[in-house]
């Protein structure tokens, strides 16, 4: 006679990390036994299987980030402020087309502390790309940019928008009793 060895695993097969990304759906007994956050948790792991995470990172960071940006007109100028902290001149690169402005650029953060017995150095690297649409006749050739304390501003003369609006009165309305169906 034979003799079969039986190992017993506590991890279902389709959350073994040495098996190839399977989108398949867990059982009705698996479902049972995982929460909300353990399902979300099997995606995001699904995920960084099947694209890689690069050696070293975690889960969360990436080469690409997007700065926060604010848009205002105001007396004939188009003023685009994008937040870009730590970042100089020479990393950020402006152009501008009858159609948009575009910033581009990229970050590289490194940090290092001596201690006793170890030294710490941790970099961080971020490119980005923003393509933000213009209005019509925007003055491109007039356009200005200056970065000041990670804040690039961007100012390009815009015609006056000749809009006809008028503001429409709000009235009380009748409660309405909505119908059994």
């Amino acid at each position: 006679m034979s003799q079969v060895t039986v190992t017993k695993n506590p991890v279902p097969s389709w959350m073994d990390r040495g098996a190839l990304p399977s989108f398949s759906l867990p059982l009705a007994s698996e479902m049972s036994s995982l929460n909300p956050i353990a399902l979300v948790r099997r995606f995001a792991d699904e995920m960084d299987r099947m694209f890689g995470t690069a050696p070293g990172r975690s889960r969360g960071e990436t080469d690409f980030w997007m700065p926060l940006i604010e848009m205002a007109e105001h007396d004939g100028q188009l003023t685009i402020s994008a937040e870009l902290p730590g970042l100089r001149r020479d990393d950020v690169k402006v152009e501008i087309t009858k159609d948009a402005l575009i910033l581009q650029g990229e970050r590289k953060r490194a940090h290092r502390e001596k201690h006793e017995g170890y030294d710490l150095s941790e970099r961080s690297y971020g490119r980005f790309y923003r393509a933000i649409p213009l209005p019509e006749g925007a003055n491109i050739d007039k356009a200005t940019a200056e970065l000041v304390n990670g804040t690039l501003e961007v100012s390009i003369p815009i015609p006056e928008a000749k809009t006809s609006r008028r503001q429409i009165p709000v009235q009380e309305g009748k409660p309405r009793i909505a119908s059994p169906n």
